[in-house]
């Protein structure tokens, strides 16, 4: 357990607390109304669960849903006393803080920046190279293709279509424009 600190006397920081799986929400609200009742907002300061926007293909449509980015894990930003780290540790559906023996290790700038900004999923149509597809919407609707190339962090791929008389020609799309045959 951690030592007492004084409030104000450190800066909070983020961590990561491990919850059950598909309890994030719950825990989130838990801690936040914990951190109310015992007059905590001062220590207990921001709960995150780290969603993304996932654009998937459902019965030929493109609808856009979110996702916990970490199923399993809450980013909590406090200042850990003993009192903070009592509250957080006895949550109803906290397992406890990621780091060794359960003792809470912060998050760096860079951790945080990545686990709360992240991009969404490349995969997000679970397409693969060499794989047959078909464009769902722009000017080349309903042609088929060949996946030829995915550019996860553009979020598009490159793909030969099947044209007129046979003819092939090589397209970039975006990855949601497109679903498996």
């Amino acid at each position: 357990m951690p030592e007492q600190v004084t409030p104000g006397a450190q800066a909070p920081q983020w961590y990561v607390v491990h919850t059950y799986s598909g309890y994030e929400n719950k825990v989130k609200d838990n801690l936040e109304k914990a951190a109310e009742n015992n007059r905590m907002q001062h220590l207990i300061q921001e709960v995150q669960v780290p969603t993304e926007e996932v654009a998937e293909i459902k019965a030929g449509k493109r609808v856009v849903t979110q996702h916990k980015t970490f199923p399993g894990y809450v980013l909590v930003r406090m200042i850990i006393t003993s009192e903070s780290w009592y509250v957080v540790r006895n949550t109803r559906g906290v397992t406890g803080f990621v780091g060794p023996e359960s003792k809470p290790v912060a998050l760096t700038d860079a951790e945080v920046e990545i686990m709360l900004n992240s991009r969404p999923q490349a995969d997000a149509c679970k397409l693969v190279v060499g794989e047959e597809i078909r464009i769902l919407s722009g000017p080349l609707e309903n042609f088929t293709g060949i996946v030829e190339s995915i550019d996860a962090p553009r979020g598009k791929m490159q793909v030969k279509v099947k044209m007129f008389l046979g003819r092939e020609m090589q397209v970039e799309i975006e990855l949601d424009q497109a679903e498996k045959i």
